[in-house]
């Protein structure tokens, strides 16, 4: 057999990103299958697809199950996630279910790939506002160690999901037409508007919303910093597509903006934009389905010693789910961690 037998568990905005992802880089599939919760017939990428209704019989001959997930959404990782590893399947799995759990390494392929040898069949995708997040600040860490992260995001609809994108699409259109907004996704319009709210409270951390939350716990948890503080706020704007990160991260040591970005420019998975005079930096216009992480306005923070500032973007659909298990997947065939049935 030429491949591995490969499901998408998921047929949403994230599923059909993997789909296209594993056909885009070539992924050594012999056979992809595409499940939901009922039988269809779907075109992605170009390709109909006979989607299956997810069963625990389903993982029987599957050697690699992507569950695509959505963000804050419980469900088919919790049902059939550990049943699938039990059929002698590697699950990559896109939600937060088990994220902290700690028999499941939490892999940024860029990052942290060392994880995966420990694994126990299923591996966590990151939140997509922590994976762009840690592959900038990686290669800095190796270099200078660091002591504190303070970032707020601006974070895009479809982080939400595709009713997300939909309904901005709506209210953009009703603004135009002087018709009554429609409001589901989230507690005020998001059309002319920013949200401080992405998730719920969690009494956890007083005061700090679930995606806040994720951040600092899952940052720790990829470095394997327990005691790295970490702050975050997390904001939704009316963007489609890409979130954007303002980062400011104390060292150590001295680090110079100008070694920052020597060294960010020599780092896989990183692109730099960062010429402010001329008016270049990273936009989540540009970002928008691309594989890259974007790093501009690095900056030496003048109030605090040893401390940068950075703007970071990138496509939260590709790199922040779809690509980042994929490569997930990838670097663990290469280490040698996938078995063919």
């Amino acid at each position: 057999m030429s491949g591995y037998r490969v499901a998408v568990v998921g047929a949403g905005a994230v599923g059909e990103e993997m789909v296209k992802v594993l056909r885009q880089r070539n992924f050594p599939a012999s056979e992809l299958y595409v499940m939901a919760r009922s039988a269809r017939k779907q075109v992605i990428d170009g390709r109909e697809f006979d989607v299956m209704p997810t069963s625990e019989d389903a993982f029987d001959e599957i050697d690699i199950a992507f569950f695509a997930g959505t963000e804050g959404e419980k469900g088919a990782s919790q049902l059939y996630g550990w049943e699938a590893v039990r059929r002698g399947a590697v699950v990559i799995d896109n939600g937060d279910d088990y994220r902290m759990d700690p028999r499941v390494p939490l892999v940024v392929p860029e990052v942290n790939p060392e994880a995966l040898d420990s694994h126990q069949g299923l591996i966590s995708n990151p939140n997509c506002s922590t994976i762009q997040m840690v592959v900038a600040l990686a290669p800095l860490h190796r270099r200078a160690r660091m002591r504190r992260v303070v970032v707020s995001t601006y974070q895009s609809v479809s982080g939400t999901g595709s009713a997300a994108i939909r309904e901005l699409e709506s209210q953009i259109r009703a603004d135009a037409l002087g018709e009554e907004m429609e409001i589901k996704e989230y507690p005020y319009q998001i059309h002319c508007n920013v949200i401080p709210q992405i998730s719920k409270l969690r009494d956890e951390f007083p005061g700090y919303y679930g995606e806040e939350i994720k951040m600092i716990k899952e940052t720790r948890k990829i470095f394997g910093c327990p005691d790295l503080a970490v702050t975050a706020t997390c904001v939704r704007v009316p963007v489609m597509r890409a979130h954007s990160e303002a980062v400011n991260v104390e060292f150590e040591e001295p680090i110079t903006a100008e070694e920052a970005r020597s060294i960010l420019a020599s780092s896989p998975g990183i692109e730099v934009q960062d010429d402010p005079e001329n008016s270049v930096y990273p936009m989540p216009l540009f970002a928008a389905h691309t594989d890259a992480v974007y790093v501009g306005r690095i900056r030496q923070d003048p109030s605090r010693p040893n401390t940068l500032d950075m703007w970071v973007v990138s496509d939260n659909i590709r790199k922040g789910a779809a690509l980042n298990a994929v490569q997930i997947a990838e670097c663990m065939i290469e280490r040698g961690l996938v078995s063919k049935k």
